[in-house]
């Protein structure tokens, strides 16, 4: 079993959050909605969390970062944060699709998990799970599509989570097939570092790290295959 804390970075979005977690289960998370500033905000609060947590950098054993897909900008903003840190204290780096966090934060609820997140230019990119062993499981590719445009393949009940805007989930809740359909509550919806801490933590501890040098960001501009 790897010993130490584990230190989550999530800046896929306009949401960053943080978050440290150990064999204890989670110790301190931060999660805030950023202007355009998550490039001075993020490392600062890094510290903070540290302190209240009471753990030191030395204290680390591993990072963990959300790899997209999301903003261009705030991906690169994470990956230097976790590849920096793993370099100067050679520390193991776990990377986590941003849609996995998602779609594993609303939970098993018997069926199929839709989870969005927004790619900016009115479209949304979109990832279909299914729970397998308490874990989330992508069901085929992920998909780009318009906001505006999208419909999803309603011929089962979905749970609908991530970042679905007002204007979308009055849309769908107003199809005609809107009752197969349910939204987790936007709270419940924030994509928040402690899950992404507590996926990166069973991949650790099952030695199910990432190689930091060829490791990249996920950028959808295509389907990307489940594996990816």
């Amino acid at each position: 079993m790897s010993n130490g804390v584990l230190l989550a970075i999530d800046t896929a979005t306009r949401m960053p959050s943080i978050a440290l977690y150990g064999a204890e289960g989670l110790l301190g998370e931060q999660t805030w909605r950023s202007g355009r500033n998550q490039s001075v905000e993020v490392l600062p609060s890094i510290d903070r969390l540290l302190a209240l947590a009471s753990v030191t950098r030395q204290e680390l054993g591993a990072v963990a970062v959300a790899k997209g897909p999301g903003s261009f900008t705030g991906l690169r903003i994470g990956f230097s944060l976790a590849k920096g840190l793993c370099l100067a204290l050679s520390l193991p780096i776990i990377a986590v699709p941003a849609l996995e966090v998602s779609a594993y934060s609303a939970g098993d609820p018997g069926g199929l998990v839709v989870a969005i997140v927004e790619a900016g230019r009115r479209r949304i990119v979109v990832g279909v799970y299914a729970f397998a062993d308490g874990l989330p499981q992508l069901q085929g590719e992920l998909s780009l599509h318009a906001t505006d445009a999208w419909t999803p393949p309603i011929d089962q009940p979905l749970l609908i989570t991530g970042e679905v805007s007002p204007a979308l989930a009055e849309r769908l809740l107003s199809l005609p097939e809107g009752d197969a359909l349910s939204l987790a509550s936007p709270a419940g919806s924030v994509r928040r570092a402690g899950f992404l801490a507590e996926l990166a933590w069973y991949r650790w501890q099952a030695g199910q790290v990432d190689d930091l040098d060829l490791l990249s960001p996920i950028y959808i501009q295509q389907p990307v295959s489940g594996t990816a």
